[in-house]
């Protein structure tokens, strides 16, 4: 098949691509995946797997449509894959007709095996992957397994709406990439995934089907391939534009969202601490935060210093046991304690939140040993609200096992609708000002659920979105003035309920450099805060910590400080090693900065959408990371916003401790440079220098003519 520059090749017969070529260069890996996987779940949950290689194909080709039907298989079951020749590139549909009296979960659609090696490995191959905010992956010993999706389910499943917020994937070559993706508008669940090996570079694009026993199954939407030209951002806007033309229910941009609480887009600073304990694993007594007035004084300071509304995040504040949910109410001390605390924050104008633990159920604490609730779990038969396995057992969850045993909640369940509602109520209904209630379910999905007792199928699949959708509304119209969040910020399906979370763009760095792929798709709709920078990489220095703010600020996040319960900054939370603290002076300097140019331009950050930066050269800044490697970045960062003239505002943030010069390529472009607030000059040149001042920022307002 042939399209322009492009063309590739099946051999259907044995289920395989043979071949995909873009500008005379061959893409595919010598070894290729079957076209698709297929499996199959019986009555007494033992999985079946069929692939394209297994069957007896026949094929239809009309026009720019080939159809390949495969049978032959045992269970007694038709795939039907179709793929369409578009203008620019192709598209992939499934169906199985199943007369067996299996249920399909899941099928593997196409996804190519394509040409490595990756950058590190002297290639030229990058791939893009939308994990947590969105992160580039130029090294295949960083991202060289995958895990496999089972029950029961682990938090760091990349699976979509969960960990990946989007449903797409970039192989990036050169100055060219393939796009692919998943273009569903009902957002169901799949996994989506890669892995470097010797064979090349693998990809999954996994469709969980939700279907029953003897039932048939079709994928319902596109999976798009399409080559472009540029880098990650030009791969990304195929997917906005998609994204926009198919908003999942309820989203409406920032500026006409009548349900936002009017402190919004004051975009306050999060500050973040615990009341008993140290770390979520230390003993929980109390800490020098609890009676919870203790922490005003910082806060105060910390609020004048920076002239920042303050939003204070508590963890371990549950009056049960930390991070053992769902019950959580009333807060540690009693709520008379916590609510003198919240009044005398909204008496200064700064809000209160609080982190709490998703849909897992606690058997036992192993924080809190008098916390345990096996007698309520036998006598209540709370076993008929849990997540299932395929065979009908009930094993422990695998979710935070440090800090509990337990299982794990299917909104799904009448029974568990009915603990949620007993659990969070008080809390949803408190006067706080932010839950990020779905913390520990990232992207504010839900569990894998087998069950056949709870109404949804047998199967995983779109009717977990649906669930969660749901929930999520239902617990938002029962606190229209509070804000929920989840943990890695909202998948999309979840972004009209979730208005704050928590992006922890720092689990990137595991695999490599993280970039603000989900600003650039989301940011019209809602903002996120850089969260408790849990699982950081980076040693305890605080030019690190500014780095990290400074992203955070670039990508038009909130900023968030960890606190010691002597008022010190934490470089992250979950900290062992107190002996070094960051330079509260520097870290306050940075903030307050930034918070001169957010205020002046909140419009823009508000309104605008995040646009191709013009390039810039300056000094670099190596930042040592626990591993022993050096992460070298620019020292000024930068990000560019439309305005409303039709141009851009383009931010540059030094998070250094010494001016830092900077060589701005303007190209064609006209403008002007402003280095403070008062002052401004034209640009002139195609090139233009100037100096940031530390932990300063400058702005550029620019227009492409």
């Amino acid at each position: 098949m042939k399209t322009n520059h492009q063309h590739m090749t099946v051999c259907w017969e044995k289920g395989v691509l043979t071949s995909l070529v873009r500008d005379g260069r061959e893409l595919l890996a010598q070894k290729q995946l079957p076209l698709f996987t297929l499996r199959l779940r019986d009555k007494q949950g033992e999985a079946h797997l069929l692939s394209a290689e297994d069957g007896i194909c026949t094929v239809e080709q009309t026009g720019s449509t080939t159809c390949a039907v495969y049978t032959g298989f045992t269970p007694d079951v038709t795939v039907k894959l179709t793929l369409q020749e578009t203008e620019d590139g192709w598209t992939w549909r499934a169906a199985v007709e199943n007369r067996s009296d299996m249920a399909p979960e899941w099928m593997d659609m196409p996804a190519p095996m394509m040409a490595g090696p990756l950058c590190a490995q002297e290639g030229d191959a990058k791939v893009f992957w939308p994990y947590n905010e969105g992160v580039l992956v130029d090294d295949g010993m960083k991202k060289n397994y995958m895990i496999e999706p089972e029950y029961p389910s682990q938090g760091n499943f990349a699976m979509f709406p969960n960990m990946v917020f989007a449903q797409f994937m970039l192989y990036l070559f050169g100055d060219a990439g393939l796009y692919m993706g998943l273009e569903d508008p009902a957002r169901g669940l799949k996994g989506i995934d890669f892995r470097y090996c010797a064979d090349g570079i693998r990809f999954r694009n996994r469709v969980f089907c939700g279907a029953d026993f003897g039932e048939n199954w079709e994928t319902g939407f596109d999976l798009v391939w399409r080559f472009f030209d540029g880098d990650w951002m030009d791969g990304a806007e195929l997917y906005r534009r998609w994204f926009t033309a198919n908003l999942p229910d309820g989203l409406v941009p920032m500026q006409d969202n009548k349900t936002l609480p009017e402190w919004y887009n004051d975009l306050p600073l999060v500050i973040t601490y615990p009341v008993r304990g140290i770390h979520d694993m230390d003993k929980m007594d109390p800490n020098g935060f609890f009676p919870y007035v203790n922490a005003l004084p910082y806060l105060e300071e910390i609020a004048e210093i920076t002239a920042s509304r303050l939003l204070v995040l508590l963890m371990h504040w549950e009056g049960t046991a930390p991070w053992a949910p769902p019950y959580v109410w009333p807060p540690y001390g009693g709520a008379d304690g916590f609510n003198e605390f919240m009044h005398r924050l909204h008496a200064k104008g700064n809000l209160l939140g609080v982190y709490c633990s998703g849909l897992g159920w606690t058997e036992q604490s192993n924080l809190i040993e008098s916390y345990n609730t096996e007698a309520r779990f036998r006598e209540e038969h709370l076993e008929t609200a849990m997540c299932t396995a395929p065979d009908g057992s009930l094993p422990k969850s695998k979710i935070c096992t440090g800090q509990r045993s337990g299982y794990d909640l299917c909104p799904a369940s009448d029974k568990a609708q009915q603990i949620l509602t007993e659990a969070l109520t008080p809390l949803l209904q408190s006067g706080v000002d932010y839950v990020q209630a779905m913390d520990q379910n990232h992207g504010g999905g839900m569990y894998l659920c087998y069950s056949r007792e709870h109404g949804h199928a047998p199967t995983p699949g779109p009717w977990m979105t649906e669930t969660m959708q749901k929930t999520l509304r239902s617990w938002k119209s029962s606190c229209p003035n509070t804000l929920l969040g989840c943990e890695s910020a909202a998948a999309e399906p979840f972004l009209a309920s979730l208005g704050l979370s928590d992006n922890r763009f720092e689990l990137n760095y595991e695999f490599g450099r993280p970039v603000p792929a989900y600003a650039y798709l989301y940011h019209p709709y809602l903002y996120n805060f850089m969260g408790n920078q849990v699982c950081c990489p980076f040693t305890h220095e605080t030019e690190a910590l500014c780095y990290r703010l400074a992203y955070a600020a670039a990508a038009g996040d909130l900023l968030t400080l960890v606190l010691n319960d002597f008022g010190e900054v934490e470089f992250y939370w979950g900290m062992r090693d107190f002996s070094k603290v960051a330079d509260k002076e520097s870290i306050l300097r940075f903030i307050a900065n930034w918070r001169v140019w957010q205020k002046a331009y909140t419009a823009c950050l508000r309104n605008g959408q995040m646009v191709r930066n013009l390039p810039y050269d300056c000094e670099t800044t190596d930042m040592p990371m626990k591993n022993g490697c050096m992460f070298t970045e620019k020292s000024v960062l930068s990000s560019a916003w439309t305005d409303e003239n039709g141009g851009a505002c383009q931010f540059f943030l030094n998070y250094t401790d010494h001016p830092v010069e900077v060589t701005l390529h303007c190209g064609a472009c006209t403008g002007s440079i402003c280095t403070d607030l008062h002052s401004e000059r034209v640009i002139s040149g195609a090139e233009e220098t100037f100096m940031v001042p530390a932990y300063g920022m400058c702005l550029v307002k620019w227009k492409a003519n």
